[in-house]
């Protein structure tokens, strides 16, 4: 197999640090891996790194860390982001609204993967095929919205989701064969889901293995035409 170059953005997390684990399998492969929590992986080819994507200067450091290699990147995935935590947590009504807790879930899930699209895009191959991928998630879709509710983390996919298009069409204009997409992973088992597990199916509850085998999957099919697009984690399109 043909060696990679590739970033994984939290991947200190679950799904991050599976996808890290997955692509470090393949020796020839150089992997960079940012997280804000510190993570060892023990692998000659995984390279950790600090990040707050949060922070501008934090991800402009951390794309210098890369660009001092010298080397294209082939893969990005930014595996960052927030639907609770302790001060945080799903709005069920208007009722629940507050500014502080809508800034943070885009600040996290909408602005912090944009700036590594800044600094990490202009990274990929200029001639080759190369991938910007971001989780996302199908609550994101404005057409598939039936329930309501969740409004910051709803609200913060969805524009991510735009600016992910906005990207695509962009990027092209100088990395013909770039492709940036949207990853929906399904149910993970993990810190994030868990509160919301309940009335999960065992078999759609999914491991973060499980979970980063199926979206690499997805990757490793995409073509430039899918550009601009969100994906599950089956590899259907993700109507907006």
């Amino acid at each position: 197999m043909k060696s990679l170059n590739i970033a994984i953005i939290g991947a200190s997390g679950g799904i991050g640090s599976a996808f890290v684990h997955a692509l470090a399998q393949e020796k020839s492969n150089v992997i960079y891996a940012f997280s804000r929590s510190k993570a060892k992986f023990d692998y000659d080819n995984v390279n950790w790194s600090p990040i707050d994507i949060c922070q501008e200067s934090s991800v402009q450091d951390a794309s210098h860390i890369v660009s001092s290699s010298a080397n294209k990147l082939d893969l990005v995935v930014v595996t960052s982001g927030v639907l609770h935590d302790q001060d945080l947590s799903p709005e069920k009504s208007l009722r629940d609204l507050d500014l502080t807790k809508l800034e943070k879930y885009f600040r996290i899930n909408t602005i912090g993967p944009m700036l590594v699209a800044k600094y990490f895009l202009p990274l990929l191959h200029a001639n080759k095929r190369s991938i910007f991928a971001v989780l996302s998630a199908r609550v994101g879709s404005i057409s598939d919205n039936r329930l309501g509710g969740w409004y910051g983390y709803r609200a913060s996919k969805a524009a991510l989701n735009m600016m992910l298009k906005n990207a695509s069409i962009e990027i092209t204009r100088n990395k013909k064969q770039a492709i940036v997409v949207g990853l929906h992973p399904g149910t993970v088992d993990s810190d994030l889901s868990r509160p919301f597990q309940k009335n999960v199916p065992a078999k759609q509850l999914f491991t973060a293995e499980y979970c980063a085998e199926k979206l690499l999957d997805v990757i490793n099919t995409l073509a430039t035409d899918d550009s601009g697009k969100t994906f599950a984690w089956d590899g259907k399109a993700i109507s907006y």
